[in-house]
């Protein structure tokens, strides 16, 4: 913007130039005054009259380009005024413009500005050692900076910056590069800071805190942890209802260390839900609890404090289910003995793929070459695990399924450690030479050596391979759909009979089955398909030892259905029945009606059903077999697994991470409960849950209610 007004240089400059011109004009009228004219003729008077116009012509001339000449000096000086005018303006707002190196401007610097910024690196005001005392009591110290290692020697840390204006402090990196995602806020604030984009209320609402209007916001961290009580509670009164409604129910126990290292139990509770169209068998999460000790003395004094607090009566349990845990299924101090102490109707079920894993790792163990075998196999996956150039030699000649180790506990997974070695033998041994070839620990070169041209070309090993790989396939199926949600103890009967059904078929009939592969296998890399013959150790005999070998005899266990029972095995089953449901004097059933109405229900039956959840359906239906419908609701609630309570430890590692281990206990089984059980939240009034949020406060039933 051009001055309203010359300054005085430029009044002084103007000045001199008018001076110049004054003195150059000076005697310039003589030339047309003449005192004392002479006598001249006419024509010499018209001849110097012409010439003296042409003159004063001329010097009009001259006059009017000097004038022009001064006008444009003058345009040019004012241009050059306005610049110098300029250049000064921008170098004071150069003067004023942000200090990139203040935490408070970072985020809205341009590219050059951080450009320049990251060049120079942060700045710190060293004059400052401490901050002001804030409303704890506590405050910034320059000692912050510096990082004491445990050799005792001083560690800049060179991307810490403290602002005195925001009494903060700040990563050098964070502040400056992260972009799209909420500014120190957390989770839960930024998905607030997600929601105001879209929503007009919450947009206002944050405005208003934003600027000020608003004190009272109801986003801190109390306020969420009662709306997160308030949710549970509402969805663990919806399940309790639930319970007291199918009367009859069983609990699932389990412990497992949190990443804070305390022990967290799930209590879980198995019921049948019966409405007028379905019947449904649930298997309800109803949270966390602490358990400090965890003998069975104080878990069971924990449960039963928290089934008081439900409301659930020990009486009306008809089942546990636990692992195989001494303090679990102790005969003696165990959970299941005290509460069977407590209410014998209450059945222990141990879960039945802990069991079936159990079976399977005795059986695996009660054989020489099981051990062995299995042996070779963590050896195999030891030699490439423990070093990543052994690894990238695995990588170079194996191309499809990668080694896995093998696991101590679920021995069924055991079945992809084998199959990985299995499909990829030969590839394998070449593999292993390779190792011994290369690696510079003799050691491991040896063991290598000896893995590849001994046991993975003996015919024994690939024998082994073969039966283990059918095995533990058959093992790990089984115990897939027994894990399953839907599985119900009569499905699970027959799932472990068909497998020990397929046992029994194999060791006769698939032993030569198997040898032929292992022939096949065989062949394909060269290796002779003979058993070798070992030397036989003896071993001495003690006096009263026999030297024949005993065989073990298999029975075979009947499956009776309903059609082919017979009618005195009926009710004699019947009245077992009433006895193991009696306690003082009372029993849920009554053997007597019992057995009429199943003779009934035989003879009208027309159809056949799946499992015994349609079998239910089908008498809820005709509403005349109550004795039968109590039996069944019994047997429906008896679980085959604790699969359930392994599934809440998966939430319960996701929700109670090491960057959230000081979450509280109420907390957490909050969060659990909405995350596992999170359709029931659909069915709950939400008006009920704000108006009592609301009443829990004065001020606060002012603000929502009205």
């Amino acid at each position: 913007m051009a001055p309203k007004q010359a300054s005085g240089w430029q009044k002084r400059q103007k000045r001199e130039r008018v001076d110049e011109l004054v003195k150059s004009q000076a005697g310039a009228m003589q030339k047309f005054l003449a005192p004392n004219p002479p006598t001249v003729n006419v024509e010499n008077q018209q001849e110097d009259f012409e010439v003296e116009l042409e003159v004063e012509q001329e010097q009009e001339q001259e006059q009017e380009q000097q004038q022009e000449r001064v006008e444009v000096e003058d345009e040019e000086e004012r241009v050059e005024v306005e610049d110098v005018a300029k250049q000064q303006e921008n170098v004071e707002k150069q003067q004023e413009r942000v200090d990139i190196f203040d935490p408070r401007r970072w985020e809205g610097l341009n590219a050059h500005e951080l450009k320049v910024l990251v060049a120079k690196g942060p700045k710190r005001d060293t004059s400052i050692e401490f901050g002001p005392l804030n409303q704890y009591n506590r405050r910034f110290s320059a000692t912050i900076y510096t990082r004491t290692l445990s050799n005792l020697e001083k560690c800049d840390r060179e991307w810490l910056v403290y602002s005195k204006e925001l009494d903060k402090m700040f990563c050098f990196c964070c502040k400056v590069f992260r972009t799209g995602a909420p500014k120190g806020n957390g989770n839960f604030l930024g998905i607030i800071e997600m929601l105001e984009k879209f929503d007009p209320v919450i947009k206002e609402h944050v405005r208003q805190i934003i600027s000020g209007d608003l004190h009272v916001h109801y986003l801190g961290r109390n306020i969420q942890n009662e709306i997160i009580l308030l949710l549970a509670d509402e969805i663990k009164k919806e399940l309790i209802k639930n319970i007291k409604e199918a009367k009859y129910y069983l609990i699932i126990l389990d412990c497992t260390p949190d990443s804070s290292h305390q022990e967290q139990m799930t209590i879980i509770v198995r019921y049948v839900k019966i409405s007028s169209n379905s019947v449904i068998v649930e298997e309800s999460f109803l949270g966390f609890l602490n358990a400090n000790d965890t003998t069975g003395k104080g878990l069971f004094e924990v449960t039963c404090a928290e089934l008081k607090s439900l409301g659930l009566e020990i009486g009306d349990m008809r089942g546990q289910g636990y692992d195989n845990g001494a303090n679990m299924k102790g005969s003696r101090q165990g959970v299941q003995t005290r509460f069977l102490k407590e209410n014998p109707k209450a059945f222990y079920t141990p879960c039945g793929s802990h069991s079936l894993n159990l079976i399977l790792c005795d059986m695996a163990n009660s054989c020489v070459k099981g051990k062995r075998f299995f042996g070779h196999i963590q050896r195999i996956y030891t030699i490439f695990g423990n070093s990543a150039n052994r690894w990238q030699i695995l990588k170079d000649n194996v191309k499809g399924w990668s080694l896995k180790p093998l696991s101590q506990t679920r021995w069924e997974s055991r079945f992809e450690s084998v199959k990985a070695i299995k499909l990829q033998l030969a590839d394998l041994r070449e593999a292993l030479l390779q190792v011994g070839e290369t690696d510079n620990d003799a050691a491991i070169a040896d063991e290598a050596i000896s893995l590849a041209e001994r046991e993975l070309s003996e015919f024994d090993f690939l024998l082994s391979i073969v039966i283990w790989y059918e095995v533990l396939n058959q093992v790990n199926l089984v115990s897939k759909k027994l894990e399953a949600k839907d599985m119900h103890l009569e499905i699970a009967i027959q799932e472990i009979n068909n497998l020990i059904k397929y046992f029994k078929e194999y060791r006769e009939n698939g032993f030569s089955k198997a040898i032929d592969e292992a022939r096949e296998i065989a062949s394909e890399m060269d290796i002779d398909p003979i058993f070798i013959q070992k030397r036989i150790i003896k071993r001495k005999k003690r006096n009263d030892e026999s030297s024949s070998s005993e065989e073990v005899a298999f029975t075979v266990e009947e499956n009776f259905r309903l059609r082919n029972i017979k009618d005195e095995d009926l009710k004699s089953s019947c009245y077992r029945l009433e006895d193991a449901l009696k306690f003082e004097g009372s029993s849920d059933i009554d053997a007597e009606a019992l057995y009429m109405e199943l003779n009934l229900f035989r003879a009208s039956l027309t159809n056949k059903f799946s499992d015994p959840v349609d079998v239910l359906e089908h008498m809820k239906e005709d509403d005349y077999f109550p004795e039968a419908c109590i039996a069944y609701r019994i047997l429906l609630t008896i679980p085959v697994t604790m699969a359930s309570a392994e599934r809440s430890f998966s939430k319960l590692k996701l929700l109670k991470s090491y960057l959230r281990s000081t979450m509280s206990q109420d907390r957490l089984s909050g969060l659990a409960m909405i995350a596992i059980k999170n359709e029931v939240l659909d069915n709950i009034n939400c008006e009920e849950l704000i108006q009592q949020f609301a009443m829990k406060n004065a001020r606060r039933a002012a603000r929502i209610i009205g």
